[in-house]
């Protein structure tokens, strides 16, 4: 193939990559020839010139190439890109839940051999997020490829991850196929609806990756007082509901959240006189709470990202001890708490650190029950364990 672009690495900084991991940094990095742009695929050699395989190269990041291939022959190109995307779709069509939704992850970055990529479908609209300078290079024909598989009656684009601007992209939303969309659009997941606006929603606009734990909420919520901190649009005070909830208590910081949040619950038929909304920070709503004496039977803890890398892990773990005490003074006797984590630089040991810290500080004894993750259309590839970035734990508290 003779790749005249090629990155060559340094002496014994190839360990990672021998074990597949699909990223290259720059500091393992010797040289690079050839002068490649911006996306633009090269070959990956050791010290010795031995070559590992084939990478996109992403010359304003820190991560500064990602793994294609590790065939250093593999032509990569639109079949490639065809073959990829066939897998991936494959993985989800085979999933048992499969016909309990229309909403699903169709590709999950590195873990799906695509790295910088995720394509989520609510019901017959893509999302998409073009996230390193390697799936922008090829954007006119992955998204060819797209609107030829999925068949989706619009396609849009919400490249406007922080992620962008670490790979020297700008920021980049907006229709990519079919029409504008001016309405939510309508998604059904285990029998309940919900409204999804693309374009200016969170993410790509639904935390698909929630599903499997927001049903098992709906299993424990019968009868029981629930809150729901950093509740978004509903998710899980929603089933709370549908799960026959006595009452239900969501908190977020965002107004227009919280009225998605109640168009929900008039959407699906839910009595409204069952659920509070609470607008603010929830580290203060917690407090007051706290100091009224309230009490439930399961508190949700579902916060933003504290912490996007390791390095900012230190302050985020402060944030996540204090309110996973808060949710723990909260809970009556024999109360579950349900917290998570879905920040990249916490991984699973440190969280359960975190929420054990927490337990002693709250003077409660605490019992895990339940390791959770994110749902099967969000998986994570052994070669790269950084795609598990949701943790979550069950603990029941007495």
């Amino acid at each position: 193939m003779g790749m005249t672009k090629r990155l060559i690495l340094k002496p014994g900084r190839d360990k990672a990559l021998l074990r597949r991991h699909p990223w290259v940094f720059s500091g393992a990095i010797q040289q690079v020839l050839g002068d490649p742009e911006a996306g633009e695929t090269v070959l990956v050699q050791d010290a010795h010139g031995r070559p590992l395989g084939q990478a996109s190269f992403s010359p304003a990041s820190q991560i500064r190439a990602r793994m294609w291939s590790w065939n250093p022959e593999e032509a990569i190109d639109g079949r490639f890109f065809e073959q990829r995307l066939e897998q991936a779709l494959r993985l989800r069509q085979n999933l048992p839940e499969r016909d309990q939704a229309d909403a699903w992850r169709l590709v999950h970055g590195e873990s799906d051999g695509l790295p910088g990529l995720i394509v989520d479908q609510y019901a017959d609209v893509l999302s998409v997020q073009l996230l390193s300078a390697g799936v922008e290079h090829w954007r006119d024909i992955l998204l060819e490829l797209l609107v030829k598989l999925f068949q989706p009656t619009a396609a849009i684009e919400r490249s406007d991850a922080d992620v962008r601007t670490l790979e020297g992209l700008p920021v980049r939303t907006g229709r990519l196929d079919g029409p504008d969309l001016s309405e939510p659009v309508k998604i059904s997941e285990h029998g309940l609806s919900f409204l999804v606006d693309i374009p200016g929603g969170h993410k790509t606009g639904f935390y698909l990756d929630q599903r499997a734990n927001r049903l098992m909420v709906r299993a424990f919520a019968q009868g029981k007082n629930v809150l729901d901190c950093f509740s978004y649009t509903g998710g899980f005070a929603i089933n709370a509901l549908y799960g026959g909830a006595a009452s239900v208590l969501a908190v977020d910081t965002s107004a227009q959240a919280l009225d998605a949040a109640a168009a929900h619950v008039a959407l699906n038929h839910l009595d409204a006189a069952r659920i509070a909304w609470q607008q603010g920070d929830v580290f203060q709503v917690l407090r007051e709470l706290r100091d009224r004496g309230r009490t439930f039977d399961m508190v949700i803890l579902d916060p933003p990202k504290f912490a996007p890398t390791a390095a900012q892990a230190q302050k985020a773990a402060r944030g996540y001890k204090d309110i996973n005490m808060l949710g723990m003074k909260l809970l009556s006797p024999g109360g579950r708490l349900m917290t998570f984590s879905c920040s990249g630089g916490v991984d699973r040991a440190l969280f359960q650190k975190i929420v054990a810290g927490a337990a002693l500080d709250a003077g409660v004894h605490a019992r895990i029950l339940h390791w959770l993750s994110q749902a099967p259309d969000h998986p994570v590839a052994l070669n790269f364990p950084e795609g598990e970035y949701l943790k979550g734990l069950v603990v029941a508290v007495d």
